[in-house]
Order: structure tokens, then C-alpha cells, then sequence
């Protein structure tokens, strides 16, 4: 009932994502922390902007308060990331953000930081399944929440300042105040605007905001700053004039960006960006990191400046890991989310479309230049990512064709220099194209992502890839 793909734990509200369940977790959790020998260090844990988010941090805290552990409850809707840096900043065994990301509004999940601030690999998201699995619900305590914070046993509190601070210390502030840069945003109804807005203000930005609201259904739409869901952000920059427009996903951990054109840059074009700007301009050396399904555009750059691209599967975890273990300066996915080395070890949206706005005041250029000297010098690549249904009682038989028998479509004239299975399956075409086929680790979806010289190429291998495997 409960399993962690990777980007945690979600679920349908009121399916499987229910008070009973969310119970068994923290059970679970109190459990690993007192087998651990951590419990008596506490917890943090926060919310977004959800249905039943707040209500689902109160019933953990009740199940926390009755094993002894202390919970200290970020008691307002905040950014994932905050969690993240506060739980490494402040040395805490574990972090839980109740939030769904940019699922659709029905999906509510629950995310799990270990040491460091880090995403929980999947070494402990198994061994949080396995406490799981173990868990009685007549071994379930619960103490009543307000004799929990009576108590001391839940510490209720609000940290923005201090991460607010904390990313306006690793940007160039003086710059962004000098350029007098006009930007729109769009927190897509989620839980990043008052911190980016604060930044953005501070740095002297004419700042425009839309879709600040509360709302739990995040406007009939999926939170989620993609080409096709930033309409209104991309007219409000054309029709006005802004530098730029500036998007975060519901739990403010992904970033997505409309350029002075009216462009929607990809989040690999917001990758490759800020790679070169680290290295170009702020004079930074060390590797990049990214997963399996994103540009191969960073290799390129990467080479150019003697560096290295290093590629690791689908899930932040293993952005992180990779940084950890090679310096890399750098790591991120097509999705949408980055970090930088000295931040947290995972996603941050706020962190990253301040230092996009640090990038266009710093180089006095503004998206759309800086996006075509790119293209000057590296050349163009085209990305086709689609995100396939199939019924439920197919899975298997996809699984064992794609993987256990590995079998491929006929990609006709393309030659294939080599194929990956280190997550799904990858193939590496002769004249530098490439295509994933794996499954969502949070969706029932079949993922068939593709990179080559131009648009129809990538189109046309997705649509090879559909018609072979029926989906």
C-alpha cells in the first residue's frame, strides 16, 4: 500500500492516501529512528499547499509524540527545499515534506530527507518499506496533538527568514539590484512565492505575480511549469515587456522559464545555461551531472572547458550521489530540477531561478541572446518526451519485452552505437541521438524520452517506439 518510487511516497487522496496509512508511516519512521539510536534527536517535517497536507503533518506528530520523538512542524505551507537545508543545516537524522510535487491535484505523498538533507536513496526507502511491513495497527500510540505541543513533543516553527537568507548569501545580489530587471512569476498556486518574491523584491526586480492564491486544485491544472500549463505567463511577458518570466511547480522544487521572446527554454536549456555561466563566467571548474534522459548538450560543454558529464538514473538521489562522489559543480534533470554545489544535496527552484536572474543581470544579455550563442557554439538538439498509458494488466508484459527479453523497434537508418540498461532502456545512436523507454517511478506511465539533431527525428523515434509496443 505504501511504496516509494522516486520521488517518494504518492498516492490518490483517500485511495491509499489516507490517515490510517500516513500513520503506519510515521510508525514506521519512529521505529527505524529508535532502532537507529537517533530518536532522540527529533524530526522535521513540512507542508505544502495540498489537500490535507497540514492535517497530515498533525497526525504524524501524534504517532511521533507517543513514541518520544520530538517533531518539530514547519507550522506554514514551504518550499520542499526549505526542509532540505534545514534539516542539514541543523543536523537532523531525517526530514518529511508532505507534498505530491507536480502531481495532479487528487495525488498527495509524503518525501523522506536522510543525513545531510539528502533524498532518500533506495537502500532506505526499502528499509522504511520493510518497518512498514512489520507495523500492527494495534501497535499504533497516538498522543492528542495540542497535549503533544503542550508537552514540548512537537515545536512548532517557521524558518523562511533563514532560508531566504541563505540563498540571497550565495547570489550575486549587488548585480541583480544594478540591472533593474523586470520579471513575472508564477508560482502555480504553490508554496514558492513569498520566497523567490522576497528575493526578487530585495533585488530590486519589477516584479509581477500571478497565481498566488491558495488553491488545492492548482487551477484545474497539474502544478507543473511545462510548455503547455505557462500560456498566461508567457503573454504577461510579451504583452509587457519583461526580461523574463519565471515559473516554479507546486512544492517549489522545479523551475520552468519563458525567455524575453516569449520562449519556453526547456529545462535542459536552463541546464545547459547556467553550466556554461558557472564555468564561463563565474570561473568554476568540475564535472556536471545529469540523468539518462537528459541533453547531451552538457557533454559537449562539459568537453569544451576539459570537464566531464557523468550520467546516473532517473531520481534526484542520484544527482546527489553522483556530485558527492565526482565535485561536480553542476546537476540536474529534464524535468526541471537543479542544484548547485554548496547548496542543498537536492531540487531547488527558488535557488535556481535566483541565480538565472543572477546570470542575465551578470552577462547584461538577456535569455534569448545568451540562448543563441549556445547554439552557436554547441549546435541544436531537439528533445521529444512523451509519457505513455497502458492498462494495468500489460505492465508485466512490457516489463519482460523491454527488459528481460530486450527487445527493440526497427529504428530503421539510425545506427546504434550501444545500449544501457542501467535504468530502463536506453539507446545510443551512431550520429549522437539517443532514446529512454522506462517506466514512471510515480506514475502508471510508460516514459519514452528522445534526443536528436532535429524535431522530426525525435518525434518520429517516439512514435516508432508507440507503434512497436502497442501503447
Amino acid at each position: 500500500m505504501i511504496k516509494f518510487g522516486t520521488g517518494g511516497w504518492r498516492a490518490i487522496i483517500g485511495e491509499d492516501f489516507t490517515k490510517a496509512n500516513i500513520q503506519i508511516l510515521a510508525k514506521a519512521m519512529a521505529d527505524k529512528m529508535h532502532t537507529e539510536g537517533v530518536a532522540h534527536k527529533g524530526l522535521v517535517m513540512g507542508y505544502d499547499r495540498r489537500f490535507l497536507s497540514k492535517e497530515t503533518v498533525k497526525w504524524s506528530c501524534e504517532v511521533f509524540a507517543a513514541e518520544g520523538i520530538v517533531c518539530h512542524f514547519v507550522c506554514r505551507s514551504v518550499p520542499t527545499p526549505l526542509i532540505m537545508s534545514h534539516v542539514m543545516k541543523h543536523d537532523y537524522p531525517y526530514g518529511m515534506m508532505v507534498t505530491a510535487s507536480h502531481n495532479p491535484s487528487l495525488y498527495n505523498g509524503i518525501k523522506v530527507f536522510t543525513a545531510g538533507g539528502r533524498d532518500a536513496d533506495e537502500v532506505q526507502t526499502a528499509d522504511i518499506e520493510r518497518y512498514i511491513a512489520n507495523v500492527k495497527e494495534e501497535d499504533i500510540r497516538r498522543m492528542d496533538y495540542r497535549k503533544a505541543v503542550e508537552a514540548g513533543l512537537v515545536d512548532e516553527f517557521y524558518p523562511m527568514n533563514e532560508y531566504i537568507d541563505d540563498v540571497m548569501a550565495k547570489v550575486d545580489m549587488d548585480a541583480i539590484r544594478a540591472a533593474g530587471l523586470r520579471v513575472v512569476l508564477d508560482p502555480m498556486y504553490g508554496v514558492g512565492e513569498k520566497a523567490l518574491s522576497t528575493i526578487l523584491i530585495s533585488g530590486r526586480c519589477d516584479l509581477e505575480v500571478i497565481h498566488q492564491e491558495h488553491d488545492t486544485l492548482f487551477g484545474g491544472k497539474m502544478p507543473a511549469p511545462s510548455a503547455e500549463l505557462l500560456h498566461l505567463l508567457r503573454t504577461r511577458v510579451m504583452d509587457n515587456g519583461y526580461d523574463l518570466g519565471l515559473a516554479l511547480d507546486g512544492d517549489a522544487d522545479r523551475l520552468g522559464v519563458i525567455d524575453d521572446q516569449g520562449n519556453y527554454l526547456h529545462p535542459n536549456d536552463i541546464l545547459v545555461l547556467l553550466y556554461y555561466y558557472l564555468v564561463k563566467y563565474k570561473g568554476l571548474r568540475g564535472p556536471v551531472v545529469r540523468n539518462l534522459s537528459t541533453t547531451h548538450r552538457l557533454d559537449a560543454i562539459a568537453q569544451s572547458f576539459g570537464q566531464q558529464c557523468i550520467e546516473v538514473p532517473v531520481g534526484f538521489k542520484h544527482i546527489s550521489a553522483g556530485m558527492a562522489s565526482s565535485g561536480a559543480i553542476l546537476g540536474g534533470e529534464s524535468s526541471g530540477g537543479l542544484t548547485v554545489a554548496g547548496h542543498i544535496r537536492g531540487k531547488d527552484g527558488v535557488y535556481a531561478a535566483s541565480l538565472l536572474v543572477e546570470m542575465v543581470a551578470v552577462t547584461g544579455k538577456k535569455l534569448s541572446e545568451l540562448m543563441a550563442v549556445i547554439r552557436a557554439e554547441y549546435g541544436a538538439q531537439y528533445m521529444a518526451e512523451n509519457s505513455y498509458t497502458f492498462d494495468a494488466d500489460r505492465k508485466e508484459g512490457l516489463q519482460k519485452r523491454i527488459f528481460t527479453d530486450k527487445e527493440l523497434p526497427d529504428f530503421g537508418s539510425y545506427g546504434i552505437e550501444n545500449v544501457s540498461y542501467m535504468d530502463g532502456c536506453k539507446v545510443y545512436f551512431k550520429n549522437g541521438g539517443w532514446v529512454v523507454i522506462r517506466f514512471s517511478g510515480t506514475e502508471p506511465l510508460l516514459r519514452v524520452f528522445c534526443e536528436m539533431p532535429t524535431q522530426w527525428e525525435a518525434d518520429g523515434i517516439c512514435d516508432c517506439v508507440k507503434k512497436h509496443f502497442a501503447i
